[in-house]
């Protein structure tokens, strides 16, 4: 299987990380993407090797929907920019990155912005500890939130966080295996669950891990290409209900691509669809 190569810049930092590298695999049924981001563990990278070889190697399952709601996804960014970047998505679902001083400002920036029938959540990256997220999560709330996904780092926490808020609480960053998301059921941690399929080893086990986790799941990027993406709208187009928009639509955020015909959302929208590596793109690291 042909192998190559890639590096692409990030159009604003996304929790410090400025590119995404790693490697493309050709198989016989398509491409795949490796591209663990630094913080992940050996046992991630690993799965995101089996990740990149199930996509190049095995057709994705089958699609239950023909096109899958997409939300944005806004950094950490100064107000304003944050505002402008989340009215031009044209998503109907923003997430806004948060767990910094400007979270308040941030959030009602892009409420001000989107005005009332955009469905805003938060993802605070399990920066804040429980008492921290109570008190923040009741000043957010007036802005009329979706969910908040991490907003403390375990799922203990986020058992205990749910009966101490009004919003909705999503785990992502503490589901690195299918047994985790087992726990999560059992504990009774969270509303929905994140998946990313490349960091829990590819989108076979994410559907299995969204079973075991006994609550709706909400399919999610690691900022990889749109050959990497793929399989997260494949994902996102298989699973069995789909309450929530997900994670697909960071393809915005790159400066470049490794395919002419990258997975843009349009009116929010994404297509599950395979796009071709374009070689005159694809820059090597």
């Amino acid at each position: 299987m042909r192998r190559l190569h890639f590096s692409v810049a990030l159009r604003h930092p996304v929790m410090g990380v400025t590119s995404r590298s790693g490697y493309l695999i050709e198989g016989p049924a398509g491409w795949g993407e490796c591209s663990p981001l630094a913080s992940w563990s050996d046992a991630e990278r690993q799965a995101a090797e089996r990740s990149a070889d199930e996509a190049a190697t095995m057709p994705f399952p089958t699609a239950l929907r023909d096109r899958v709601a997409v939300n944005a996804m806004v950094p950490r960014l100064p107000p304003d920019v944050a505002a402008a970047l989340a009215l031009s998505s044209g998503c109907a679902t923003i997430k806004v990155k948060v767990g910094d001083a400007q979270s308040l400002d941030r959030v009602a920036a892009v409420r001000s912005a989107c005005g009332p029938h955009v469905k805003i959540r938060l993802d605070a990256n399990g920066a804040w500890d429980l008492e921290t997220a109570i008190r923040m999560l009741a000043q957010l709330a007036v802005y009329d939130i979706e969910l908040v996904e991490d907003p403390i780092a375990t799922l203990e926490e986020l058992a205990t966080l749910r009966g101490r808020t009004v919003l909705p609480v999503a785990a992502e960053s503490c589901i690195r295996t299918t047994a985790d998301a087992r726990r999560l059921r059992q504990l009774g941690a969270a509303d929905a669950i994140v998946l990313k399929p490349q960091r829990i080893g590819g989108v076979r086990e994410a559907l299995r891990a969204a079973e075991e986790s006994g609550v709706p799941a909400i399919a999610s990027s690691a900022l990889e290409t749109s050959v990497g993406l793929a399989a997260v709208v494949a994902l996102a187009a298989s699973l069995p209900s789909a309450p929530f928009a997900h994670g697909v639509g960071t393809a915005l955020l790159l400066a470049s691509d490794v395919v002419s015909d990258p997975l843009i959302p349009v009116d929010g929208w994404l297509t599950p669809r395979r796009p071709s590596v374009d070689l005159h793109l694809l820059v090597t690291a």
